[in-house]
Order: C-alpha cells, then sequence, then structure tokens
C-alpha cells in the first residue's frame, strides 16, 4: 500500500468518514473511493458494498478488483444516564455499537453505573457538537426532562443521524413537538423522531424497554424500519 493510501484512511478513520479500497488484483492499480478519477462502474460497486457493509471480489470487465469497505463502527449516543440506559448499553454493546452515554447530571453519569462505557457530562447539545453526528450514528433521549432532551433533539434533527429516538408516552411526545416547532423545527425534521421510542413488543420493564429500543435501532441500520 502507498504512503498516500495509508495517510488517507487514516484521515479518513479519523473523521468517521466512509471510505472504500479498491485494489486491481492482476496489475496492483488502487483505488480510494469515492474518487472522480475511479472508473465508474467500480466506484458504483464501492458504493453498494459500503451501503451493505461488505467486503469482496468484483469483476468490472476483464478486471478482478477486491473491494474493502472501511465504514467507521455504528455508534449510539445515549441521553440521559437512566435506568433504561443501564438495560440498554449492554444490548448496544454486544450489537456492536460503540456508546457514549450523556448526562450533565454527574450523581447519575458515573462508571459504577455505566463500567467501561465512555461518559460525557457536558450539556446534551454541547456533547452531541464535540462528538459529531454522522449517517452511522443513532441518538436517543431517556431523560423525560426538556432542558435535556430537546437540545439535543435539535442538534440531532439538523444533522444526519441514522435514527432518532426519544422516551415517552403519545401525550408527552404531542407537548414535545410543540416545543420543538416553537424553537423552529420543521414537520419534516419531526417526523423523523421515533416515538414513543422502541418497536411495540408490550415492553413494560427497563430491560424489555431497553430490548424495543436497540430492536428498532438495528431494523434503522439495517434498512428494514418503516416511517414512523
Amino acid at each position: 500500500m502507498k504512503a498516500a493510501h495509508l495517510a488517507a484512511l487514516r484521515e479518513a478513520a479519523a473523521a468517521r468518514r466512509p471510505i472504500a479500497f479498491a485494489t486491481n488484483l492482476a496489475t496492483g492499480a488502487a483505488f480510494i473511493l469515492p474518487d472522480e478519477a475511479a472508473p465508474t462502474a467500480l466506484a458504483a460497486e464501492a458504493a453498494s458494498m459500503l451501503a451493505a457493509d461488505r467486503s469482496g471480489t468484483v469483476t468490472i470487465g476483464d478486471d478482478a478488483w477486491f473491494i474493502e469497505s472501511r465504514n467507521p463502527s455504528p455508534r449510539l449516543l445515549v441521553i440521559g444516564a437512566v435506568h433504561i440506559a443501564q438495560a440498554l448499553v449492554p444490548f448496544a454493546l454486544a450489537s456492536g455499537f460503540a456508546v457514549t452515554v450523556v448526562d450533565p447530571r454527574r450523581a447519575f453519569a458515573t462508571e459504577d453505573r455505566f463500567p467501561g462505557v465512555a461518559i460525557a457530562t457536558d450539556w446534551p447539545d454541547e456533547a452531541l457538537d464535540r462528538l459529531g453526528l454522522d449517517s452511522r450514528t443513532a441518538v436517543v433521549t431517556l431523560t423525560h426532562d426538556p432542558k435535556l432532551d430537546d437540545p439535543a433533539l435539535r442538534r440531532a434533527l439538523a444533522a444526519d443521524p441514522f435514527y432518532v429516538g426519544a422516551l415517552g408516552s403519545r401525550k408527552t411526545h404531542a407537548a414535545r413537538l410543540d416545543r420543538l416547532r416553537a424553537a423552529g423545527v420543521d414537520d419534516a425534521a419531526l417526523a423523523r423522531i421515533r416515538a414513543p421510542v422502541g418497536l411495540d413488543i408490550g415492553a413494560v420493564t427497563a430491560p424489555e424497554i431497553a430490548l424495543s429500543i436497540i430492536a428498532e435501532i438495528v431494523a434503522a441500520r439495517r434498512g428494514r424500519l418503516a416511517a414512523p
């Protein structure tokens, strides 16, 4: 691998930018995709593989190419270090997500409650600005506190996370929508919020609610989730 390619791969990983590395198995020619100089058919194959989180060999014309997808790890940002979050985090970790729990209430956001998990104790909007939001990120708000949930939702809806969920009943969510509209969020953005959060499995306990949430997040990631 050329030094320039290696540097580009490292830069993309640091920026959480999805890229593919394609190598011609006969000639050794290589491209980092997307790349305007790459053959159109190769770029299309690379885009398809990135979308599917897949690597492998493809034949384009007379040439065999190995395409390695380099997607950033899927990530879950949990707003609120509450008891449902304590049940949700292990499910998310087991499902391959990098998890950060965000809560400025230091009595809740502790290592004892979330062992081995990244914790951010700044305000949720500031934390999301710092952490960044991209198409490989899911955001779920769990606090029931508008001072914490609403700023996080405004940040999430202004970006491109693949999933935005909010805990609360239909009545709670209706009031939330009114507040967000008053804050300038349009209806198209509001329609992206999954609320009440989680798949309808009749969940009652915190672990059951957490299970319904991670199931909905996985369904969204895999393209199996209908519109809210």
